[in-house]
C-alpha cells in the first residue's frame, strides 16, 4: 500500500480509537437515555417524582434505554462519525428518536396493562422523554462537529494562505466547508466573493460575502488576501477571462475547480482544486452522450483506430476503452508515439485488449494485413497529414497520405466487410484555401462515393483542438516560457476551438448517429482570437501582455485564412437530436468521378507534375482556392516545363 507514512505510536492510537468507537457511541448513547427518563419524570413531577411513581421510574429506566439502544443500532445512529454529522444525519436522527419512543410506549403498554404494577404512566412522560432524548442526541453531534471545526481552524496558521472564494453558491459553499475539515490545505478563507448583489454583507457559515468580482482588488488589498479560488463551475469562457483579468490586475493568485460534468464524478472539490487553464477561458459546456446507444454499438467489438497515437487517435483510443470494447487495434507510423500509448491503454485500461500496430495507412498490402487479421467491426480513420503551412510544401505528400491513405483504408474496409467507417475530417475542408483543406475534402468524397457498399461511412469535421501535437497553445507555451515574444500571424486571426476529448467523444457520438453517406459537423461554438487566446495564456503564466511578454504579429502563412468555416452554403444542413451534432445532407455535396479524380491526382504524383495535380483538385472542387504559394510552384514547374 503507498501513501504518507504513519508512526507506529499514532498508528496505534487510531486503531485504539476505531476498535473503541462504536462501544464508546453505545455507552454516550445509552447516558444519554437515562439522563433522558430522569428528565421526563423530573419535569413532569417538578423535581419531585411522588412515591407512587417511584416503580414507573424504576420500570423506564430498566427498560426505556435498552428498548431506544436497540432501535437506534438497527438504523445505524451508532456507525457514523459525530464530527462529520450532516442534515441527512440529523434527519435520521430524529426519526430514529420517534421511532424509539414509539417502540418505549408501546412495549410500555403491553407490559404494564391496567392492574399490573406500574400502570398508568403520565402521557406527557412519553413527550418530555423523546424531546429530552432527541435535544440531548443531536446536540452531542452537532458539539462534536463544531469543536472538531474550531480545532482544526485553530491548527491552521491563519497568517498565511488567506483566501478569497469567488462564487458564494453551491459550489463554493461547499469548498468551504471542505477546506473548514482539513488543516492541512493551504487555504484560510477570509471573505466570499459574488456577482449577485443581493448576496452582498450576507454571512455563509460565518463568512462574509464582503462585493462582486469589480470589488476584487480592494476586498483583496483590505483583508490581505494572496489567492482566489474561482468556485463557479458554469462560469462562461468571457466570465472566466473577465475574473482572470481582475485577479491579474490585484496582483492575487487564482485557482478553480472543476466543470459541473466533473465534479458529479467526484464529490471532493478540494482535491480538484488546480490552476485555471485554458481550456477554461473557452467556456465549453459539457458533453452529454448516448451512452447506453453507444455502448451497444461498441461493447465486445473490434475497433480499428488509425493515426492511433496522435492527438485525436490516441484520446479516441482512451474515450472507445470506456465502452467495453472486446480490442482496440492502434494503427500508427510513429513508433515511439505508438509505444508510449501502448504502455498507457495497458496501464489505463487493464481490461480492455491494446493491440499496438506499425504501419502507413500508404501501404496499401499493409493496411490489408491488419484488417484481415483483426477482423474490426468499426474503423476511426483518424491518420492525415493536418499541418497547414507544411502541406503547402508538400504537396504530392499530403495528396499520397490524405488522399490516397484513406482510399486504401476505406476500399479495405469494403473489402472486408467492415460495418462502419469514420472519416475524421476538417473545417478546413470547407472552402478550402490550402493543400491540406482540399484533400481533406477528397477524403470526404471518397467515404461517400462508398456509401452504397455494405459498409456504413461517415465523415465527421471540426476545428482545432486545444493542445493538439504542432498546434498553437503548446508553442504559445514555449515562446511564453523562452521570455517571448509570443508570434501570431495577424491580429484579426480566428479559429474554432474545442478540447480532445470533447472533439473525441462527440465523434464517437456521430458514429452512432450516421446510417450512411452523411457528413456530420460539430458544435465548435464560437470563434475565438488567436491573439485572445495568446494574451490569455500570458496571463496565465501570471505575466502581462506586451509588457512582461510581447506579442508580435508575423504575417499570415501560406495557405491560411483568416476565418474558418464549418459549413458550405450550398450544402443542405439538418438538425441531429444531438444538440452538438449537426449533419450535411450527402446528396448536396457535388461528387467528381472518383476513378478519373484519382488516375488523374496518381499520375500527377507519379510524374510529380504541380499543374495536374492542382488542376486535378481544383476541377473536383469547385470552390477550392489555391493559396499564392501554390500558384507560383505551379507557375514555375509550366515554365521549367517549357
Amino acid at each position: 500500500m503507498t501513501g504518507v507514512s504513519v508512526p507506529r505510536r499514532e498508528s496505534a492510537l487510531i486503531g485504539g480509537v476505531f476498535r473503541f468507537h462504536r462501544p464508546l457511541v453505545l455507552l454516550t448513547q445509552a447516558v444519554i437515555c437515562l439522563i433522558s427518563v430522569f428528565a421526563a419524570f423530573t419535569l413532569r413531577f417538578d423535581a419531585a417524582v411522588p412515591e407512587y411513581y417511584l416503580p414507573h421510574l424504576h420500570f423506564a429506566l430498566l427498560v426505556w434505554p435498552v428498548t431506544k439502544l436497540v432501535v437506534f443500532w438497527a438504523g445505524g445512529l451508532g456507525h457514523g462519525w459525530w464530527r462529520y454529522v450532516s442534515l441527512p444525519d440529523l434527519i435520521r436522527l430524529t426519526l430514529g428518536n420517534f421511532a424509539g419512543s414509539g417502540l418505549v410506549a408501546a412495549f410500555t403498554v403491553a407490559f404494564c396493562p391496567v392492574g399490573v404494577p406500574p400502570h398508568g404512566f403520565p402521557r406527557s412522560i412519553f413527550i418530555i422523554d423523546l424531546l429530552v432524548c432527541l435535544f440531548l442526541t443531536s446536540t452531542m453531534r452537532i458539539g462534536r462537529r463544531v469543536i472538531w471545526e474550531v480545532s482544526q481552524s485553530r491548527s491552521r496558521d491563519i497568517s498565511e494562505g488567506r483566501t478569497l472564494i469567488y462564487g458564494a453558491g453551491d459550489a463554493g459553499v461547499n469548498v468551504l466547508r471542505e477546506i473548514r475539515l482539513n488543516a492541512a490545505l493551504p487555504y484560510h478563507i477570509v471573505g466570499l466573493l459574488d456577482d449577485d448583489l443581493s448576496k452582498r454583507g450576507s454571512s455563509i457559515q460565518g463568512v462574509k460575502v464582503m462585493g462582486s468580482g469589480e470589488d476584487l482588488a480592494s476586498v483583496a488589498r483590505k483583508l490581505g488576501a494572496e489567492t482566489v479560488l474561482v468556485a463557479i463551475p458554469t462560469a462562461t469562457g468571457p466570465q472566466m477571462t473577465a475574473i482572470l483579468q481582475r485577479c491579474q490586475a490585484a496582483g492575487i493568485a487564482f485557482k478553480t475547480i472543476p466543470g459541473l460534468s466533473k465534479i458529479l464524478d467526484n464529490v471532493n472539490l478540494t482535491a480538484q482544486i488546480r490552476d485555471v487553464a485554458v481550456e477554461d477561458l473557452l467556456g465549453r459546456s459539457p458533453v452529454v452522450l448516448e451512452r447506453q446507444r453507444i455502448q451497444d454499438r461498441i461493447a465486445g467489438k473490434v475497433v480499428l483506430v488509425t493515426g492511433a497515437a496522435g492527438s485525436i487517435g490516441s484520446e479516441m483510443c482512451r474515450q472507445i476503452a470506456a465502452f467495453s470494447p472486446a480490442m482496440i487495434v492502434g494503427f500508427e507510423n510513429a513508433e515511439t508515439p505508438l509505444f508510449h500509448l501502448d504502455n498507457e491503454m495497458r496501464k489505463s485500461f487493464p481490461g480492455v485488449r491494446f493491440q499496438p500496430e506499425m504501419g502507413s495507412i500508404q501501404n496499401l498490402r499493409r493496411v490489408e494485413e491488419v484488417v484481415s487479421q483483426y477482423s474490426p467491426s468499426m474503423i476511426f480513420h483518424a491518420a492525415a497529414y493536418k499541418h497547414v503551412p507544411m502541406m503547402e510544401a508538400h504537396l504530392f505528400e499530403a495528396v499520397e497520405n490524405n488522399v490516397f491513405g484513406t482510399f486504401n483504408v476505406a476500399s479495405t474496409a469494403v473489402r472486408f466487410g467492415v460495418e462502419e467507417f469514420v472519416l475524421i475530417s476538417s473545417d478546413k475542408a470547407v472552402r478550402p484555401t490550402n493543400i491540406m483543406g482540399a484533400t481533406k475534402r477528397m477524403a470526404e468524397f471518397i467515404a461517400l462515393s462508398f456509401a452504397d457498399s455494405a459498409t456504413k461511412f461517415v465523415a465527421v469535421r471540426f476545428g482545432n483542438v486545444l493542445g493538439s501535437n504542432g498546434s498553437v497553445v503548446p508553442m504559445f507555451k514555449q515562446q511564453i516560457l523562452a521570455g517571448g515574444p509570443v508570434t501570431v500571424t495577424h491580429p484579426e486571426m480566428q479559429r474554432f476551438f474545442m478540447t480532445i476529448p470533447e472533439a473525441s467523444q462527440l465523434v464517437i457520438q456521430a458514429s452512432v448517429m450516421g446510417r450512411g453517406g452523411e457528413v456530420f459537423v460539430l458544435d465548435m461554438g464560437e470563434p475565438v482570437k488567436i491573439v485572445d487566446l495568446a494574451s490569455n495564456l500570458i496571463l496565465l503564466s501570471g505575466l502581462r501582455p506586451n509588457e512582461d511578454i510581447r506579442i508580435e504579429f508575423t504575417g499570415m502563412r501560406p495557405g491560411e485564412k483568416l476565418y474558418e468555416e464549418l459549413s458550405h452554403l450550398e450544402e443542405g444542413t439538418m438538425s441531429t437530436p444531438h444538440e452538438k451534432v449537426r449533419v450535411f445532407a450527402a446528396n448536396a455535396i457535388r461528387q467528381p468521378d472518383m476513378k478519373v479524380c484519382l488516375a488523374a491526382l496518381r499520375e500527377g504524383c507519379a510524374n510529380r507534375d504541380t499543374g495536374l495535380l492542382i488542376s486535378t483538385l481544383t476541377q473536383a472542387i469547385p470552390d477550392y482556392t489555391p493559396s499564392e504559394h501554390v500558384l507560383a510552384r505551379v507557375e514555375l514547374a509550366q515554365r521549367a516545363a517549357k
